[in-house]
Parts: C-alpha cells; structure tokens; sequence
C-alpha cells in the first residue's frame, strides 16, 4: 500500500453546474476529501483557506464572473498557491491547449463517462505533485534558496551534455575566516551574509544561463557560459555586504576555472576553481583570480606531501631544529629557552619549507601527527641533555587549533612527562592566536585547566589579525609571543614602532611578558629593548638550529 493509499487527499471541484459537481464528487468521493465551488470567486475563497491541504483542483473553464482562466492567473502568480495542481474540466478541444500552456496540469473531458480514468487522472497529478514537493525539498538549499550540491552537479552535467562544445565557467566564491564572523557577530548575522551573498549571485547569472549552490557553511559554486570579466560580480556582492553592515568587513574571495579541458567532469572543475580562490587567502590586494596550469602543479605537490607524510615520518625524513631565545632586559643578552620547530628533508624535493606542509597539513588534520612527533622529539632531546650534558633550557613546542581541541591533547602532552621525567617548566606550550577566536570560553577553559597542572601558555603570533587588544585582558597566558610582521618595520616606520610600545605598555599592566620573533637586524634588538621587549628571537642571535650545533650554544651559554 502506497502513501497515496493509506492518507486521504483534499481534493476540490469547481463548477457552476450542480450536476457536474455532483457527478465529480460521487466519482471521488471513495477515495477523496471532496469539497466544492461553484463559481471562481467561491472557489478563490476555499482554496485560500485550504491552500497548505488541498491535493489538486479540478476547475471548470466557461464560468460566469470568473472564468477558469480568471482563476488560473490568479492562482499562478500567487506563492502560496502556485504549486497546487490544476486539472482542467472541459468540452472544447482549443481550450485545452491554452489551459495548459498557463500552467495547468492536465484535463478532463466532458461528459464525464469514464469514471475509472477520470480516479486514474487525478491519482497521477497528485501523486507527480507530491514527488515533485519531495524533489524541490532537496533540490534547494534551505537558507539561500540555491541548488544543493547533489543537484548542482547534476544539473551542470545536463547542461554540458546537451551544450558540449559551449564555452563555461565554474565561480568560486568563498567568505574569508567565515568563522569567526559567525564567533565574532553571532549566527543570525552569519546567516544573513549567506542570504546576501546568494542573493548577488542570483541576480548575477539570472541572464547568463547560469545554476548555483551553496556547499558548505560558506562555499558557493556558480556554472554558467564564459564571461569576460567577473569584476562586476565582486564589485555587486562587495556593495551588497556593505550595505547590510556599515561597521563589520567581510571579505570574499572569487576563483574562477575557465579553461577548454571537455573531459573534465564538473567536480574537478569546481575543486580547481576552489584551489584558485585559495591562492587569494593572504593576499588582499585582489579579489578574482583565475585557474592556471601553476596552480594544477601546485595541487599535484601538495598532493605528494600529503600522501609521503607517513612514510616520512616513519623514514625520519622530518627533523627537530631549535631558535635559541634570550632574554634581553639585563646588560647582556641571556640564552634562557628555545622553540621547536620541525624541519622536512624530503628524498625528492629536499627541504621542504614549512610554509608549503604546515599550513597543508593544518588543513586536512595531519598536523596532529606532526605536532606529537615535535612534542615527543623535544621532550626526549630535553632529557638526553639533562642526562649527558647536566644541563637544560625550557622548550617551546606548538600547538595547533586542532591539538587544543582534541580529546587526546592533555593526555598526549601529560604522559610525555612521565615517559621522559620531566616537568612543566621543561616544556611551554606555544598556542597560536587564531585558536583564541574559534570558541573562547572552551580554549580559556581548556587553558586555565592547563595552567592548573603548571604548563606556561604563550600566545603565538599575536597581531596576525584574529584578536584585539582589549581581548588580553580576559585571555589566560603567561607570555605574549608579537608575530614577526610587527618587528619587520620597527626601525624604518614610526607607526609600527608605536604600536610595539602600545603593546608593551597593556602587557607590562598585564605583568605579562613579550617575546618578539623575526629579530633580524641590530636597529631592531635596541628598538625592542628600548619599549620594554623581554625574550628575542631571530636570525640577529642564531637561525633554527640542528640538534648538535643546538647543544654546543646549550654548553656555551648556559
């Protein structure tokens, strides 16, 4: 037994003759709801009150006062009504044709001699309605009213089947650090930029034979026939985001794929516009960037890294090197601790730099393991000098968004103490800002049960853009770590400087510490001295060194 067969329909029959009325509702009546009009007005009325119930209306065409076609009009243009299906009930043959070119369903002959066709014919509409209600449920993205993913494709694959030689595009468009949007200015305001954005694009493609959808919390993919220039796209949805928030920036980034590969399928098209928006994430000097053959080579590398990972680590491709840190408030520079960080001596493509794996790897979860193996690397090499050499420094090691939200995280960091017969004094914890803006209260949290056991917490690359001043008074760490972008310039812009010595003077209120990395120049250690700067690091003292030269500046200075 069907759906159809187990619920009864509304169903409702518009005539102005009584007879018919009565004919229809005796044929239906069995299987039916049957509730009847018998003029266009009346039955305007009824369907008013039954739109969200009613299954399909079987409407009359010659009618006095409104007509069928009257209530056709009437009924198409209306949103909530449109959707209803119409059978039309008439005797002349040039009726029917235009009757369905308005929007009706299907027709029914008088007189009405065939009961059983006419149960056939309305069972059919009604159940092609409802199957077609179920299909646009999941068609559309309930927030933007774009397509899902799933039919997105599918629609795109049609397009290309039916137009295979037309010339396409496939847009990226992207909502930069859309999460913190949503941490920052609450849900409702998150949601409303996707409504926006959606929007834009809507218009944007309305003349250009275009589909889009919305894929992930702040994706959107959009397919349509080659286009000169998307400035207009960038520029509309840049406007429109303004419009609804004069104080809050939000940024997009526009990739677009438009090369002539036909055997590409259209999800391989979407990725490499995807990976061409990318390109645009520290870079905001642009707001479009097109897919080229640079960017396939890239992917393909990045792709190897990813896959060569394990076996790297298995091979001790990756290294730990040591950046000597000192303490500069005394007369003389003092070496009191140093940061771990790891190094990958690939067999094919030699060193690779950390700014290729580390961010990849952050992407697609892989830094865990990285970070485990620096953890254990460290804390092993802190136990070797203390046994050999009888001496030791506090190290740093990093700790990424997802370490800090990990479950294993506190257990892993804990047990490498016991396993090395070490302390917290051996071992910082350097947490990256960025960690600070996904869920403050759980990091702080997180932290402060971390401080409990006597971890020191240091704020890693603070400035980089993802917290505020006013924020270090309600973060609980124990050193504040300048990203290196702050002490670039110190000693050629005044601006920069100034800023430094703001930051001075809160951590200095704080009674919180500042380490400046990225020291390179002498001009730069005096400057920072002079503003109060406690810890340096920086090509001026030492590079990231290997473990061997590490322990000869460990004997030299300590």
């Amino acid at each position: 037994m069907t759906l159809h067969d187990r619920v009864k329909r509304l169903v409702m029959v518009v005539d102005d003759e009584e007879v018919n009325r009565e004919i229809l509702g005796a044929i239906l009546s069995d299987e039916y709801e049957v509730i009847k009009a018998e003029s266009g007005k009346d039955a305007l009325e009824l369907i008013k009150e039954n739109r969200n119930v009613l299954s399909v209306i079987l409407l009359d065409l010659i009618m006095p006062g409104l007509d069928g076609f009257d209530v056709i009009n009437v009924l198409k243009y209306d949103e909530t009504t449109k959707e209803i299906p119409i059978i039309v009930l008439t005797s002349e043959k040039d009726a029917e044709l235009k009757s369905l070119e308005l929007g009706a369903a299907d027709f029914i002959t008088k007189p009405y001699d065939m009961p059983e066709v006419i149960r056939a014919r309305v069972k059919r509409i009604v159940e092609l309605a409802e199957h077609t209600q179920i299909i646009q449920s999941t068609e559309k993205d309930e927030l933007t009213g774009l397509f899902t993913k799933s039919f997105f494709f599918e629609y795109s694959m049609l397009m290309d089947r039916f137009n295979p030689r037309r010339k396409m595009d496939v847009v990226s468009v992207n909502v930069d650090n859309f999460h913190l949007v949503n941490e920052l200015y609450g849900h409702v305001y998150g949601d409303k930029v996707l409504v926006t954005i959606a929007r834009v694009i809507t218009t944007f493609i309305d003349d250009k034979d275009g589909i889009a959808t919305r894929t992930g919390a702040d994706s959107f993919y959009i397919y349509l026939k080659r286009q000169e220039s998307y400035t207009e796209l960038s520029d509309s949805i840049k406007t429109a985001l303004e419009n609804i928030s004069e104080n809050i920036h939000v940024r997009t980034r526009i990739g677009v794929y438009a090369e002539d590969e036909w055997d590409a399928d259209i999800e391989k098209k979407c990725d490499r516009a995807r990976l061409a928006g990318n390109g645009l994430k520290n870079d905001y000097s642009e707001s479009i960037i097109y897919y080229d053959r640079r960017m396939r080579e890239e992917r393909l590398y990045q792709q190897r890294l990813i896959n060569d990972m394990h076996d790297g680590l298995e091979r001790g491709e990756f290294k730990v090197y040591y950046q000597p840190k000192f303490d500069i408030r005394g007369e003389r520079p003092v070496l009191v601790s140093a940061e771990a960080l790891v190094r990958w001596v690939h067999p094919e493509f030699g060193v690779v730099s950390p700014g290729d794996f580390i961010p990849l790897f952050e992407e697609n979860g892989l830094i865990q393991e990285i970070d485990l193996f620096v953890w254990r690397e460290a804390a092993r090499q802190i136990r070797e000098w203390k046994d050999t050499l009888g001496k030791s420094i506090s190290i740093s090691v990093n700790v990424s968004r997802m370490d800090i939200y990990s479950e294993e995280f506190v257990p892993n960091i804990t047990s490498l103490l016991r396993d090395f017969d070490l302390t917290t004094e051996d071992i910082y914890l350097e947490i990256t800002e960025s960690a600070y803006a996904v869920d403050q209260g759980q990091l702080i949290s997180i932290i402060e049960n971390l401080r409990s056991m006597g971890f020191k917490i240091e704020m890693d690359d603070f400035g980089s853009g993802y917290s505020s001043l006013n924020s270090l008074s309600t973060l609980p760490i124990d050193v504040l770590k300048l990203d290196m972008k702050f002490v670039k310039t110190i000693h050629e812009d005044k601006k920069s400087l100034r800023l430094i010595e703001l930051i001075m003077d809160i951590a200095d209120y704080l009674e919180v510490p500042v380490v400046a990395e990225g020291v390179e120049f002498e001009e730069q250690y005096l400057l920072l001295k002079e503003a109060g700067c406690a810890v340096i690091q920086g090509f001026y003292f030492s590079k990231p060194l290997p473990t061997v030269e590490m322990q000869k500046v460990l004997l030299d200075k300590v």
